[in-house]
């Protein structure tokens, strides 16, 4: 089938890592949509979308109607009674009869509204979709893409269900039209921008990337959902005056959703001209201010404080250097106390305690790494197939001299080719740690072998 011809399968559902409070875990989603959704799709010969951070402030935004109401089929997770999710299938079935599929995981009572709707359920183990349950789900869920596209599948919407005159909602055919060709042109732009981090040196991914991205104004942009996409590639190109350029345009808006606004202060922060760090952190505590807590908005309040203060130790200025440290570990913590299931803040408090090394601080590094481990631990640990949950084992493990754990961490870091920023960052840590242990007249041989394999693997990244 031609890309131009497949049915669009758009799915609804939360979005990243969310904590599930009932069950005291974290469902990790992307993995959910990456291990049974995508590839049922891909099995149906559909193309699969998703929303990713197109909700601003709770309220919907105009592309995801365009989706809701053209899309052919429509998947839902309703696991978590996510408001946004739930916001979308009344969207849903006010427009469309049928070829709309509900999912959730069985763990989860589903609301009353909807408990009588055929739903597809799957389990969990630990907050993730496990290799076995994933190939049971993409299989069910790949059955009910086909009667959808052989349009066999029996109406779904309840209210079509209760009100045999309802006409639905039924937009020109040139609008959707236009829709699906928006839609197949951002996926485009983001396979060529994917495939240039993928397989270009730095500089030339990001001429690529300028190429495609220079001749597209800001708004169009935003009417393809790509500023997002383009910020993130920039920022991990260390393109930092490219992402604040685009993102001052949008930054001071009530529409300006907070993924745009933090990465405009990591990379003003990482920019670092005089008054950039100031405006990050105004920045940052502006996204609080409007949208509430949370260990990211607070971890990289934390990190402008930590970079402000490795650079003032670099240039011997100790008073401000004690005090940007003391800054940033009450950010990290504030963080990882707004969600303890969230272990980025932690782990970096816990290495900065030990950098401070007075009696007080080493007393609550002794309470708070054990509750970081178990936090990364929930998501995996050593098994997990995410660089950042390995990389905080590697760092509690080297912190609590658990040399044989931080060995098979860094083993396994090394079989993941990630980007090199994401070795360089972890090498950094690695560092710091190090010289703490030299500070303290500590033997640093174990560390070394693992900082040095970090070291290799940044040095061999292509990306």
């Amino acid at each position: 089938m031609e890309t131009s011809a497949r049915p669009l399968l758009f799915v609804a559902m939360p979005i990243g890592v969310k904590p599930d409070p009932k069950h005291r875990e974290r469902i990790d989603f992307d993995r959910i949509y990456r291990d049974a959704i995508k590839p049922a799709g891909e099995r149906a010969g559909v193309q699969v979308i998703r929303a990713d951070e197109e909700t601003v402030g709770g309220i919907i935004h105009l592309s995801i109607y365009e989706r809701l109401l053209l899309a052919e089929i429509v998947v839902a997770d309703l696991t978590l009674g996510n408001p946004n999710v739930f916001y979308e299938l009344g969207v849903r079935h006010s427009a469309r009869p049928k070829s709309t599929i509900l999912i959730y995981a069985k763990q989860q009572d589903l609301p009353f509204d909807v408990a009588m709707v055929r739903a597809i359920p799957y389990s969990l183990q630990g907050g993730a979709l496990m290799p076995q349950e994933a190939s049971r789900l993409t299989g069910v869920l790949t059955e009910r893409l086909f009667d959808a596209i052989a349009e066999s599948a029996q109406t779904d919407s309840p209210l079509f269900q209760l009100v045999h005159s309802y006409p639905g909602i039924a937009l020109p055919h040139e609008y959707a039209e236009s829709f699906k060709e928006r839609v197949r042109y951002a996926r485009a732009i983001r396979e060529r921008i994917e495939e240039a981090r993928r397989s270009r040196d730095d500089a030339s991914a990001l001429r690529e990337i300028d190429e495609l991205v220079r001749p597209m104004p800001l708004p169009e942009l935003e009417r393809h959902d790509l500023l997002v996409a383009v910020l993130l590639a920039y920022r991990d190109l260390k393109a930092y005056d490219r992402v604040i350029e685009l993102a001052a345009q949008v930054v001071s808006e009530d529409r300006c959703p907070p993924v745009v606004q933090e990465q405009y202060a990591f990379s003003l922060n990482r920019r670092n001209r005089p008054g950039d760090r100031a405006l990050a952190l105004r920045v940052l505590r502006g996204v609080i201010d409007r949208h509430g807590e949370s260990p990211e908005t607070y971890g990289l309040m934390g990190s402008v404080h930590k970079d402000a203060y490795l650079e003032c130790v670099a240039a011997g200025t100790g008073s401000t250097a004690q005090a940007h440290l003391d800054e940033a570990i009450a950010c990290y913590r504030h963080g990882f106390e707004s969600d303890p299931r969230d272990y980025y803040p932690g782990i970096n408090a816990a290495t900065l305690l030990f950098a401070k090394g007075d009696a007080a601080a080493l007393a609550e590094l002794q309470d708070l790494l054990p509750v970081v481990v178990f936090s990364v631990g929930r998501r995996g640990g050593l098994q997990s197939h995410d660089y950042w949950d390995i990389a905080t084992v590697l760092e509690a493990s080297v912190l609590g001299g658990d040399w044989a754990t931080a060995g098979r961490a860094s083993a396994r870091l090394a079989t993941l080719e990630a980007p090199r920023w994401q070795y360089q960052t972890t090498a950094s840590n690695l560092t710091l740690i190090r010289r703490s242990r030299e500070a303290r007249g500590l033997n640093c041989d174990d560390l070394q072998c693992v900082l040095a394999t970090i070291q290799e693997c940044a040095q061999a990244s292509r990306r």
